[in-house]
């Protein structure tokens, strides 16, 4: 491992999913399979409900803070569903793009989502990765859906221990993976190759677009290859998540 302050230091955004909202944050912290590393409840929480949140955090070991309602806002990201109150849950898999790829054994194949906003997709998706025993998920922190409890929700709870990787947007994702070495495919309907055909090199990418758009402009300039999932009956495209899972799987083909 590297030890330069460039790969060293670590945002918390790197280390925790937030999760938010009375019944989330219970859950969190009866799961004894989790680490929370604290609950930030709102000042204007009060009686019954600020009790059995202080209570099950007590029964768990996790410190709770409070803050300005504002703050809870600001640091749930999510508009007006907190409810006031939120918890930092350990994430263990979860790191920086950058920490992973200077790695002594970076991650062989990853995929990138790029501009993929709906919430269930992405949590469908870090599911299936994960079932799946890919070495990582690129998840930008711009242009793409929160990992916020609706993507936990749909993950099934596998969000939590996801080989999530975090950037800045899914740009500098393929500029970083491009520099380190790393072929990029991404899933286009109009590919001569397809993903049961093409020969992949040791370290691939493969980039997932969003569900109206596809694959951004600015991504797609550093693209490899395209390929495409063969359809022979009359559908024009998948849902990402469903592209997703064939990629995956055909992935564990090869190379289990």
């Amino acid at each position: 491992m590297g030890d330069d302050s460039a790969t060293s230091a670590v945002s918390p955004k790197d280390r925790f999913l937030t999760v938010y909202g009375r019944k989330p944050v219970l859950e969190a912290l009866a799961d004894t399979g989790l680490e929370v590393d604290k609950v930030i409840l709102a000042d204007t929480v009060r009686g019954p409900g600020a009790a059995e949140i202080q209570r099950a955090a007590k029964a768990a070991g996790v410190p709770v803070q409070r803050a300005s309602a504002h703050r809870v806002k600001v640091l749930a990201g999510n508009g007006k569903q907190d409810q006031g109150v939120l918890a930092d849950v350990v994430a263990p898999r979860m790191r920086s793009l950058a920490t992973a790829l200077a790695d002594r054994r970076p991650p062989a194949r990853v995929l990138l989502l790029d501009g993929i906003t709906t919430p269930a997709n992405v949590g469908m998706i870090l599911r299936t990765a994960t079932a799946a025993g890919l070495d990582g998920v690129i998840v930008p922190r711009r242009g793409v859906a929160a990992l916020d409890p609706m993507v936990v929700k749909a993950s099934a709870g596998v969000a939590f221990r996801a080989p999530v990787l975090r950037c800045g947007s899914a740009r500098e994702a393929a500029e970083l993976l491009t520099e380190a070495g790393y072929s990029i495919y991404a899933l286009g309907a109009s590919a001569k190759s397809t993903v049961f055909d093409v020969e992949l090199p040791q370290r691939t990418a493969f980039v997932l677009g969003g569900e109206t758009d596809g694959v951004g402009e600015e991504v797609g300039e550093l693209v490899t290859e395209w390929l495409r999932i063969p359809m022979p009956g009359d559908v024009e495209s998948l849902n990402v998540s469903a592209a997703a899972a064939v990629l995956s799987f055909e992935l564990v083909r090869r190379f289990r």
